[in-house]
């Protein structure tokens, strides 16, 4: 068992210091953990960026953080749709015209559990679209920032990345055939979490040690991530999941997302989350990742095939 770097509570943000003059960007934050994440970052005196998609939403959202936390917070929202490529690519210009620094930009959105398959406007099948290619476009196009910023890239992953078919599909990337909510999610999520990893390995190559890349997990926390694309027996089951000490709040669930977005001297190749039985719940810490999530080859791939389905590349 490894000793949790952080004691046996875990990392709590408790550890956090002031925040101002540090800038965040973060998407998917008007529920669940996003939306736990900005406060705790609003709350230690930090400027944050927020990208959502439904502008009613995100306009309550500050809304209520504002009642919260006072007027006087630094808080705003671009509008952003995740499964569009189109989309993102203008809220990538957006946020470069008008954000001087970006710390870390925290990927936290997602959709889960599709329970038919969807192909998105650009022809993905819809978890791998929105998950990993929307966040792919989102960190290559801040990236000259972030690198500027000496900042970070925190990719909020799943432990679905190891209950599915455990590699990627290339020969039916969209589930053409036997289509499974779980297997697309677990896909996407994988994809979402290798390339970290691969982005690592290339910054490494490249002399740039100065931006820092993450992968973490909520563990099993209360949010409406399934109830707002699961079917319906995803849903009940999900929901009953919630009433049981196998689940634990979003605002905890929060917390390995901001540790890797904040916490000084981490170790890049950790996987952050909780460190309890099954690592749905507990003190927050690295704890182990199957190897499959590391296979050089398959990451390498992937990397190259995702600069030729979206057109982008980084400029390294």
């Amino acid at each position: 068992m490894n000793t949790n770097q952080f004691g046996e509570k875990g990392w709590t943000p408790d550890r956090i210091k002031k925040l101002n003059g540090k800038t965040y960007v973060i998407t998917g934050t008007t529920s669940g953990t996003g939306f736990e994440a900005t406060k705790i970052l609003l709350s230690k005196g930090a400027k944050v960026v927020m990208l959502n998609r439904n502008l009613k939403k995100a306009k309550g959202t500050i809304a209520i953080l504002k009642q919260e936390l006072g007027e006087a917070i630094d808080i705003v929202n671009i509008q952003m749709d995740l499964s569009k490529q189109s989309s993102v690519k203008k809220t990538a210009e957006d946020v470069l015209k008008t954000v001087p620094q970006i710390d870390a930009l925290i990927c936290n959105a997602a959709i889960a559990q599709v329970p038919k398959q969807t192909i998105t406007v650009d022809g993905w099948e819809s978890q791998m679209g929105t998950n990993y290619y929307g966040n792919w476009t989102l960190q290559a196009l801040l990236f000259p920032l972030i690198e500027k910023s000496k900042g970070r890239i925190v990719t909020v992953g799943s432990l679905g990345y190891d209950m599915g078919i455990k590699t990627i599909k290339f020969d039916d990337l969209n589930w053409e055939k036997d289509y499974t909510p779980n297997n697309a999610y677990s896909q996407s999520k994988l994809a979402q979490i290798m390339s970290m990893y691969e982005l690592q390995d290339r910054l490494k190559e490249a002399g740039k040690t100065d931006v820092k890349a993450y992968a973490c997990h909520p563990g099993s926390s209360r949010t409406n991530l399934i109830n707002s694309s699961g079917s319906f027996m995803m849903k009940f089951i999900f929901n009953l999941m919630k009433l049981s000490p196998l689940t634990q709040s979003a605002e905890k669930g929060a917390y390995p997302e901001v540790m890797c977005a904040i916490e000084p001297n981490l170790d890049e190749s950790g996987f952050y989350g909780p460190t309890g039985r099954n690592n749905w719940t507990g003190p927050v810490g690295a704890h182990k990742i199957k190897s499959h999530a590391k296979d050089k080859t398959v990451a390498k791939r992937l990397w190259e095939l995702s600069e030729k389905e979206t057109g982008i590349n980084w400029n390294i």
